[in-house]
């Protein structure tokens, strides 16, 4: 049973109306192995709402965490924002609303490309509402017991500060001296010298992390919840957060779903262009989202991703479309039951109606270099597939596919599978025996089908019958036709190719 099933039905054996949560704090660009969480807490919702569940998912944007510190990709004037709340600093390109928006939108806008069904939900917003009022009071009131449980579940002794207010002079948050509490405000003394009073039912200041990730739980009712395993160590923030739910919030916990983090491995791992590593709208851009859900539905959360953004992402793309097809057709093996569910949650509950039209990706890698557009992609294939069934979901697809391909080939894909087609024959010296090569094999081409395994033949057949042999046969032909000794398989890549301007460029050769 797939791991996203088997969750599903231990968080509906308790909950009738479960909400399952995800989150993130937008301090800067985010990692592509922040998508981890959000299709991970998307499964698991779809695998409820599968069980007839009324089931909800919530995305908490922790947009009132403060600015630790000035990131490199930061102005030096951000520096002097240090310590206050990202929601409250500018945006740094002037076109959002503020820091926390300019830095989450274009993961928002990826993820609800990928299909997660979530309600998106600012904790900025539910300070300044008052819906973490009952908890900040309760930590104050109970701070000696919360800072019991914090020291006996994490091994330390240290002071515990329950409430951080917003100092209502430099803006920052602080670690404050609290000097009285009566309910609804806090006198405070900020580090800057200023006295001031916050208002807990207001946003004021904010709970420390500890607290704050159990109070959501008590404000949402949580069911489950995905979160790195760095949260899930012994005596870190999980473990501490059960506890004061149960015995400060009179809640109860969220079935836990520990995640490994993603891993970039590979030549591709950094974008070429702007140097930066692999972002959530890179890996959008160069992979379909369906693909995308299926490369972290395939293994447990519990398993780290070695995100490969080189020849990888052709990998998981070919092997996406082979569980398609093993789910359309049947025949599937004991060991790849998971991983045709895999692909079947990555669905999202919107499962294709018939099998769709497929093209190897390795395949619409030369397609879309050969191409100018994709009309010229689909003026390649009527020459050479049966499109007699394509529909146009198949077109549609199939244009999102090559857009990914070319986003890869800008920016990722190594240079062994680049190349251009030469308008022009290109000046490289061919001996007597290259073009008695090509003498032989334009009079060969001249009466064949068109077809990849009838031209690989035929170039064996020249090659063989000349004085260069085959693997000079292979060399010098893609020397005339992309200047390059090596390149993508020759008979489906000329099969791609104008069999007019091949036979031309062929004959040019040997003259």
């Amino acid at each position: 049973m797939h791991w996203a099933d088997v969750i599903a039905k231990e968080v509906s054996k308790k909950n009738d109306h479960p909400t399952i949560a995800t989150g993130i704090s937008p301090t800067g660009i985010l990692h592509v192995g922040s998508l981890r969480e959000a299709i991970t807490g998307e499964s698991v919702r779809s695998a409820l709402k599968e069980l007839g569940s009324d089931v909800r998912l919530i995305y908490l944007i922790d947009s009132f965490d403060p600015l630790r510190r000035r990131y490199e990709f930061l102005p030096n004037e951000f520096e002097k924002y240090v310590g206050m709340p990202i929601s409250c600093i500018p945006c740094p390109c002037g076109n959002h609303d503020d820091y926390a928006h300019h830095f989450i939108q274009p993961f928002l806008d990826v993820i609800e490309s990928l299909g997660v069904h979530s309600d998106i939900i600012w904790t900025h917003d539910l300070y300044s509402k008052g819906k973490f009022a009952e908890t900040i009071d309760l930590s104050i009131k109970k701070r000696n017991e919360v800072e019991k449980i914090l020291n006996e579940v994490s091994g330390s002794d240290k002071t515990f500060i329950p409430y951080i207010p917003l100092c209502e002079k430099c803006n920052r948050f602080t670690d404050p001296i609290i000097e009285t509490y009566e309910f609804p405000c806090v006198e405070y003394q900020c580090k800057c010298g200023h006295k001031g009073t916050a208002d807990i039912r207001m946003m004021n200041g904010k709970l420390p992390w500890r607290l704050e990730w159990p109070a959501k739980w008590k404000i949402f009712n949580i069911a489950a919840e995905p979160f790195g395993k760095d949260h899930a160590a012994a005596g870190g923030s999980y473990d501490t957060g059960k506890r004061i739910i149960k015995e400060i919030f009179d809640g109860d916990p969220p079935y836990p779903i520990p995640y490994e983090f993603v891993q970039l491995k590979g030549s591709g791992q950094m974008h070429k262009s702007t140097g930066s590593s692999v972002t959530g709208l890179d890996a959008i851009g160069m992979t379909p989202p369906e693909v995308l859900n299926y490369l972290f539905l395939r293994v447990n959360p519990q398993k780290a991703i070695d995100y490969d953004s080189g020849i990888g992402v052709l990998d998981i793309s070919d092997e996406y479309d082979r569980m398609e097809s093993l789910f359309f057709d049947g025949n599937i093996a004991e060991t790849e039951i998971n991983s045709v569910r895999a692909y079947e949650i990555s669905q999202h509950n919107n499962i294709p109606k018939k099998k769709p039209f497929h093209v190897s990706c390795r395949h619409l890698v030369n397609l879309v270099q050969i191409a100018d557009d994709f009309n010229g992609v689909m003026n390649i294939l009527k020459r050479t597939v049966n499109l007699s069934d394509i529909d146009d979901a198949d077109i549609k697809r199939l244009k999102r596919r090559s857009e990914c391909v070319r986003y890869w080939l800008n920016g990722f894909a190594p240079d062994t599978v680049k190349f251009s087609i030469c308008k022009n024959i290109p000046g490289v010296q061919l001996s007597a025996d290259d073009k008695a090569y090509f003498k032989i094999l334009n009079k060969k081409l001249q009466n064949i089908e068109w077809k990849a395994e009838s031209i690989n033949e035929t170039i064996l057949e020249a090659a063989k019958s000349s004085r260069i042999g085959v693997k000079k046969g292979f060399q010098v032909l893609y020397k005339i036709l992309i200047n390059r000794s090596t390149g993508p398989k020759l008979g489906l890549f000329i099969e791609s190719m104008d069999p007019t301007f091949v036979i031309k460029r062929i004959m040019e050769a040997s003259q």
